[in-house]
């Protein structure tokens, strides 16, 4: 019972059908291991322990009455950005420090539905803005490979969870790399969905035009695992897409490997930020994917200059937007003893917002005000469309799309990068969310550092199944996905 954290999702279903262990044994062990190690790693903003143990003597029961579903009894975490009724829902904010739930996401009622446990909630980039979970009101989420590196972001604590084996597997959200970029970092497997497969009903939103949630874990069957309960039509989201729902473990041996077309960018292969061991194992890989019968297609994909700057008016404009409801008013902090109702907007704006959340409100509303609206942000929306459209044009001739999920590996914390600097690790990621394609990262290797690599797989619209499959595959005939950091393996 001591290594229960080391079993695959399909196995800890075994475990729990058979008897083998109880959902209250799994979770404790799972709250054990919290307890112990989340100190050094800093993934959970709140541990919900009460909570996660009623979860579990409820799918105790529902299994010995026969009303289990497979994952019935399994523990996961939320990013802190799912609304959770009953539970804090911070955003990683100080705005939100006191904010609790008063109704679930859409994704969360779904993870209950199925019977999966809540361990708790995790941390994350303030407002999911940042790419190395450095940007939280609690503190900065370290990577478990080095806990003096960082662990990606903005769902660096979903990352972080899941590689220190404090969750078997967690729910992210995906602006602009978010799920991929830590898990590049920390060695998972992450999926971003097609724009509009999963709900964003009860996410805290950013930019509500890329957001897009997904599943981190160790491996794509694991993620697989989590899409079936994940994906869906809600009618409480206007932009969730009424269309059939895969069953995605089902499909994950489904797409022949043989003859895939992969596209490899030479655009994305030249950026100067590149680093050399990053590039060498995603061309390792690669070559793997061509010796199980892929075909690399050398493609062009030449809006690649205009991902950075296009993301960076529309994200914060929207951003903007979205952020204007605190105001100190109705939910949220609120500065104390103000002077007049200006007074109180300000400070509680500027008290309750971190620097980096200001920044991207300030670019927002700057794109957005009169004289500057056509110039800026009507332009960034013509170009999104121009990247879409080369996408669109490169799919005619491939089936997937390669790259590497980030330029570097995990970077130092406290590393002395300008917000530019930290803008154009996103390369990589933008574009997907700009398209609302669906696009995952898998782990290929470690720099010389002994941190992780990841390689980006980018499909067309819907193609969610074809891209688990393809990285399915592959871990079949590599073992960098069950490789865990030494923290890991420290036990409770």
């Amino acid at each position: 019972m001591t290594d229960l954290h080391r079993l695959s999702i399909r196995e800890l279903s075994e475990g729990l059908s058979s008897a083998t262990f109880s959902s209250r044994e799994l979770t404790q062990h799972y709250l054990d291991r919290i307890a112990k190690l989340d100190n050094k790693v800093n993934a959970y903003v709140t541990v919900a322990n009460e909570y996660a143990l009623a979860q579990a003597d409820a799918a105790d029961a529902a299994r010995q009455a026969g009303n289990a579903g497979s994952l019935t009894g399994i523990p996961l975490a939320h990013k802190d950005i799912f609304c959770t009724q009953g539970l804090k829902t911070s955003a990683g904010s100080k705005m939100l420090d006191n904010f609790i739930a008063p109704y679930n996401a859409t994704v969360v009622e779904k993870t209950n539905a199925a019977g999966l446990v809540t361990l708790g909630k995790v941390n994350m980039d303030e407002f999911a803005m940042g790419s190395a979970t450095e940007n939280s009101y609690y503190g900065a989420t370290k990577n478990p490979w080095n806990l003096n590196h960082v662990s990606g972001g903005s769902s660096g604590g979903s990352a972080a969870a899941v590689a220190a084996d404090l969750a078997p597997f967690a729910t992210g959200t995906d602006t602009g790399g978010s799920i991929r970029q830590p898990a590049s970092f920390c060695g998972l497997t992450g999926l971003k969905p097609t724009y509009g497969r999963v709900s964003r009903f009860g996410i805290i939103a950013y930019a509500s035009s890329l957001d897009q949630a997904g599943p981190m874990a160790r491996s794509a069957e694991d993620c697989a695992y989590l899409m079936n309960v994940m994906a869906g039509h809600d009618a409480k989201d206007s932009t969730s897409v009424n269309k059939e729902v895969d069953n995605y473990v089902a499909n994950l041996n489904a797409t022949a490997l043989k003859g895939l077309r992969i596209g490899i960018p030479k655009q994305y292969f030249n950026v100067a930020g590149l680093d050399a061991e990053v590039k060498a194992r995603v061309e390792e890989s690669l070559k793997k994917l061509q010796e199980m019968g892929a075909v690399l297609v050398e493609i062009d994909l030449n809006m690649t200059e205009s991902y950075v700057p296009t993301y960076y008016l529309i994200a914060p404009a929207e951003a903007s937007s979205n952020l204007s409801r605190y105001d100190g008013v109705r939910y949220g902090y609120r500065c104390e003893n103000p002077a007049d109702l200006m007074d109180l907007y300000k400070r509680s704006r500027s008290e309750g917002f971190g620097t980096e959340v200001q920044r991207r409100i300030l670019i927002g509303t700057y794109a957005l005000s009169a004289g500057y609206y056509d110039a800026y942000y009507v332009k960034a929306q013509k170009v999104r469309r121009l990247i879409q459209q080369d996408f669109l044009n490169a799919f005619e001739n491939v089936d997937v799309i390669a790259a590497p999920s980030a330029p570097t590996t995990a970077y130092k914390l406290g590393a002395d990068l300008s917000p530019v600097e930290i803008y154009l690790g996103d390369i990589y990621t933008l574009a997907v969310n700009l398209a609302g394609l669906p696009a995952i990262n898998a782990p290929v290797g470690f720099d010389s550092n002994n941190l992780p690599v990841g390689l980006q797989l980018i499909g067309n619209y819907w193609s969610e199944s074809q891209l688990l499959s393809v990285v399915h595959q592959y871990q079949q005939h590599t073992n960098f996905h069950t490789q865990r950091a030494a923290i890991a393996e420290e036990k409770a």
